[in-house]
């Protein structure tokens, strides 16, 4: 598929979408969204993929919020309608089969943020800035941001930031638990790599059932033991269990890659 706004780059089966709208400092427009959620869902089903990391086009923003022209006239009805169809694309990438990595570069802010958050890790540069403005318009987060920020680093904390606008730097992000690690920015696609290169030592499998059972947790009329007990089960029936046990038997490293067990 060919993205207007998004460069979708496959190498040795990590791909890399990088928002492209340097110009708007990656700001998300309706397209913008759009085109995410078409490249999750290709990538989903693409047995040539075994993980992702989303960044942003040059040094000065992840996504530095959304394309408030956008939101110029708009009724409620149709905000609405805006803040669920958003909520869609970044729930689509948090129950996505394969691990993302949002490598931060620069301004992460309101949409942005947002989006950082529906990733399953985050890491950031020295020189990334969070935050949800959206009280400086009269609005309030739609694309989950009041939701994922307490998760990530407390209510409290998540009040202070959503009703004051404040932006905080990676380190601080660091000590609050929003990010993983806070990296200098020429480190930044290396320090992805690295973690991506230790989850796929691993089973995918596994790793497909991990983000199933973990997000099971925040998940409305979802109990996450019973999908634990749920995902536990499936892993016997699959190849790569076998496999494992079978390494470990034989006191030999597991060889794993039954990329297509994953989407099971």
């Amino acid at each position: 598929m060919t993205y207007q706004n998004l460069l979708y780059k496959i190498t040795d089966d990590v791909l890399t979408i990088t928002i492209n709208r340097p110009d708007k400092l990656n700001a998300l427009n309706k397209l913008t969204v759009q085109e995410i959620g078409a490249a999750i869902k290709e990538a989903s089903s693409d047995a040539s993929v075994s993980a992702i990391i989303i960044t942003g086009s040059g040094e000065k923003a992840f996504v530095a919020g959304a394309d408030i022209s956008e939101f110029n006239g708009l009724t409620p009805v149709q905000g609405k309608q805006l803040s669920a169809e958003g909520q869609q694309v970044f729930k689509s990438i948090e129950l996505c089969n394969k691990p993302i990595i949002a490598a931060v570069n620069g301004f992460a802010l309101g949409g942005g943020c947002e989006l950082a958050m529906s990733c399953h890790i985050r890491i950031a540069s020295d020189n990334a800035k969070f935050g949800q403005p959206e009280v400086k318009l009269g609005l309030i987060p739609g694309y989950g941001g009041t939701q994922r920020l307490i998760q990530l680093i407390g209510k409290g904390k998540a009040f202070e930031l959503l009703m004051t606008s404040d932006m905080i730097n990676a380190q601080e992000a660091l000590q609050l638990g929003l990010v993983n690690y806070a990296v200098p920015q020429d480190q930044l696609l290396a320090k992805s790599l690295e973690i991506i290169n230790k989850i796929k030592a691993v089973s995918p499998a596994a790793i497909s059932s991990i983000i199933q059972s973990v997000d099971a947790y925040f998940e409305d009329g979802k109990d996450g033991f019973e999908t634990e007990i749920e995902e536990f089960g499936k892993c016997f029936g699959k190849e790569d269990f076998k496999e494992g046990v079978s390494a470990f038997l034989e006191k030999r490293k597991p060889v794993f890659g039954v990329k297509a067990d994953m989407r099971q």
